[in-house]
């Protein structure tokens, strides 16, 4: 019988990601390490009807090589990128569920737009070349919940499974599900994160009606930012009970401390500092940390003119006296904001400064806006000890969720 404190702790033992920075974790980490900007020239068809100028886009692959040809037809690409970074994590992680160990673990995985690829796809089909037929797999490639489908389908997982969409708030959402699943005791591992590949002509267009976008690239907390910049990917890891993880000789990789999650209740865009603060003053509560023990937030960090300065004040809200203590950055910078996989790619870049030492930097600034007030780690990754982080994700909706871990 484990102990209750064990049963409290959830641990993290396998982790993938799949991003503009490559294919695999370790290689987003090795990129974040090195300042390597993964935001380039927009690739589409339609580019050049675009306002829009530049992309985080993952790499091109063929996906025919990865995927056998019963699957591949059932896959948007939201889902291609959440099945490898989900199968890189079981992977590291040694996992191996059998029919009863498969009822004890659960699939939760954020997306906030979900199989737009094909929408898109469909949409054109239907209104443009007016078709009267679409593919009939359309549907299942659409739905929220296909990425976690088929994860329990690839891996045996017979617990409970389904997504999350909160936004850009979605990954840590549905980590923060999976914490809370297996401290109920209701699963002891689960398969949690986020993916997102949206980066069609429609939603281009709908965000360059918001007129937030950047030009030419992601410059957080920099006096001259004027935009974020979409990118696309999935981060997955395996997360179980600490009681678990030792019962059966795991390497642990980080601790997931506490979750916090709040609701602005205000403007549907406009962020609030006071909604933001409630949600990490929430997540150190949950993990028993007091402001003085953060060395490290990653920071949701957008680039855009209202999150950077409403982002500042939230963090001197929540930590108070000692809101100058922890380093900053915002490694949106380098995989570009990836919206419903967001806080996925950047929990790697939190277990990293955890595991080495090793803060990543905010890229592409041109000179440090007064404005935000905090020791944000500019152009190269700073060595220091990192004994706890927060990773801060802030949504549209004034939807927020943090994560606290430990190493």
């Amino acid at each position: 019988m484990s102990s209750s404190t064990d049963d409290r702790q959830v641990v993290i033992t396998g982790a993938g990601a799949v991003s503009a920075l490559g294919f695999g974790a370790d290689v987003l980490w090795d990129a974040m390490k090195a300042g390597r900007v993964g935001i380039a020239p927009l690739v589409h068809p339609r580019a050049e009807s675009l306002r829009v100028r530049v992309a985080a886009q993952v790499p091109a692959f063929d996906p025919s090589t990865l995927f056998d040809e019963r699957t591949l037809p059932l896959l948007d690409r939201v889902s291609q990128f959440g099945l490898l970074a989900a199968n890189e994590a079981m992977a590291q992680s040694g996992l191996h569920f059998d029919e009863a160990s498969g009822t004890r673990a659960a699939v939760i995985v954020g997306t906030g737009v979900g199989g737009e690829t094909t929408q898109d796809a469909a949409s054109e089909k239907l209104y443009g070349e007016n078709s009267q037929r679409l593919h009939p797999l359309t549907i299942v490639r659409i739905m929220a919940n296909a990425v976690s489908s088929h994860i329990c389908v690839r891996h045996g997982i017979t617990g409970p499974s389904f997504a999350v969409s909160s936004a850009c708030a979605s990954a840590n959402h549905a980590i923060a599900q999976a914490v809370l699943a297996i401290r109920s005791g209701l699963v002891d591992v689960a398969i949690t994160g986020g993916t997102e590949a949206c980066l069609s002509y429609g939603v281009f267009r709908a965000w360059e009606a918001m007129r937030v976008l950047s030009d030419d690239t992601c410059r957080p907390f920099c006096r001259q930012r004027h935009g974020l910049v979409l990118g696309e990917g999935a981060g997955m890891f395996v997360i179980e009970s600490l009681a678990h993880a030792r019962a059966r000789g795991a390497k642990v990789l980080a601790h997931i401390a506490g979750v916090g999650m709040s609701a602005d209740a205000g403007d549907i865009v406009a962020p609030s500092d006071a909604g933001a603060a409630r949600a990490m003053r929430a997540a150190l509560a949950d993990a028993r940390m007091d402001p003085a023990d953060v060395d490290y937030i990653n920071a949701h960090g957008t680039g855009t003119l209202a999150n950077d300065v409403t982002e500042t004040r939230a963090i001197h809200m929540a930590l108070g006296s000692h809101a100058m203590h922890p380093a900053v950055s915002s490694t949106k910078s380098m995989h570009g904001h990836a919206l419903g996989a967001s806080g996925a790619l950047e929990l790697i870049a939190v277990m990293g400064a955890l595991t080495e030492g090793v803060i990543p930097p905010t890229m592409n600034a041109l000179e440090p806006d007064p404005a935000c007030n905090l020791d944000i780690v500019f152009h190269a990754a700073r060595q220091t000890p990192v004994r706890a982080a927060l990773s801060n994700s802030f949504a549209f909706g004034g939807l927020n969720a943090v994560l606290a871990l430990r190493a």
